[in-house]
């Protein structure tokens, strides 16, 4: 069974606010914010599937908010619908402009409200499933490539708020061309896919994030981790992909499977060039596989991050 739906209410009316926690409750999981600088602070932390919206707020008013998220590739798919006691229909359409999905004015009717925050909910969520099939990769089950460029932009969006790490970890399957060649593309296909279930299990947070970013290249993101925690991930998937012993004849470093492993970290601020960390998580995956593979290699991405370090093999 799915569970409930999150709908963030913000509005400096508690008033306001309580009737209509009462309205969707128990149906909807509500949560609230009294201005649109809480709102920001809030909806990163509880990514709502919907947000009712006042239009007029004292510090930052509804229609701000709704271009501040609309603008934000994080956020920009979160429907928003305007409760408003603004009347004139220019009012409207302008929300309406700024990406809104809906505009209600007060007094409104307590079936109505219900209904339309129920059907742009299950528009959200089908679009969700929709986006889901879009970003997983057929043979593996985990996320692709290009899943993983949203997500990485939008997690460094988020830690620069508050100056926090990630961690990147980039993945190659050691002689995996041999492999195939020795064994064959169906067994190549199977080894992948047993490598994506030891990814998986390898990931302990809800934030963490894996995907195969090509061939037999996978790649972790994760959030709010210093290099160190970072390594230790990377050794974890290590051991853990030597522990599958898959046989691997045509390998010069062991008779199984091995992989080699770039691991970068660094401090999220505004406007960082996320390219420029996946270059030095690749440039360390160069270096682990120049050097012998089954190894792994951890620098620091930036002088943001002090230390620089480098993994035993």
């Amino acid at each position: 069974m799915n569970a409930p739906a999150t709908v963030l209410v913000v509005d400096d009316d508690v008033t306001s606010i309580s009737i209509i926690a009462q309205l969707l409750e128990p149906e909807f999981e509500v949560v609230f914010a009294t201005s649109g600088a809480r709102a920001l602070e809030i909806i990163p932390q509880v990514m709502p599937d919907l947000i009712l919206l006042d239009v007029i707020m004292p510090d930052l008013d509804g229609y701000a908010l709704c271009t501040q998220l609309k603008g934000d590739l994080a956020t920009a798919a979160i429907p928003i619908i305007f409760i408003t006691g603004l009347q004139e229909s220019d009012s409207e359409s302008h929300g309406l402009e700024l990406g809104a999905a809906d505009y209600v004015t007060k007094p409104f009717s307590p079936n109505v409200v219900r209904a339309r925050v129920r059907n742009h909910v299950e528009l959200k969520r089908a679009r969700d499933r929709l986006l889901s099939l879009a970003a997983t990769d057929g043979m593996t089950g985990l996320f692709n490539r290009r899943a993983f460029d949203v997500a990485l932009d939008r997690e460094c969006k988020r830690l620069a708020r508050t100056h926090a790490s990630v961690a990147l970890v980039m993945i190659d399957v050691d002689f995996f061309k041999p492999f195939n060649d020795r064994y064959g593309h169906v067994a190549g296909d199977d080894c992948l896919r047993q490598i994506a279930i030891e990814l998986g299990a390898a990931m302990h947070r809800p934030a963490d994030f894996v995907a195969r970013y090509g061939g037999e290249e996978f790649v972790c993101i994760l959030p709010e981790t210093l290099l160190e925690g970072g390594v230790e991930v990377a050794e974890r998937i290590q051991a853990g992909i030597r522990g599958l012993a898959i046989p691997h004849d045509g390998s010069t470093v062991a008779k199984v499977v091995t992989a080699s492993f770039g691991v970068v970290s660094d401090v999220c601020v505004q406007d960082m060039n996320v390219d420029d960390l996946l270059r030095s998580a690749d440039a360390c995956l160069y270096e682990a596989k120049a050097g012998g593979r089954d190894r792994v290699v951890a620098r620091a991405a930036t002088a943001r991050t002090k230390g620089v370090m480098r993994a035993r093999g």
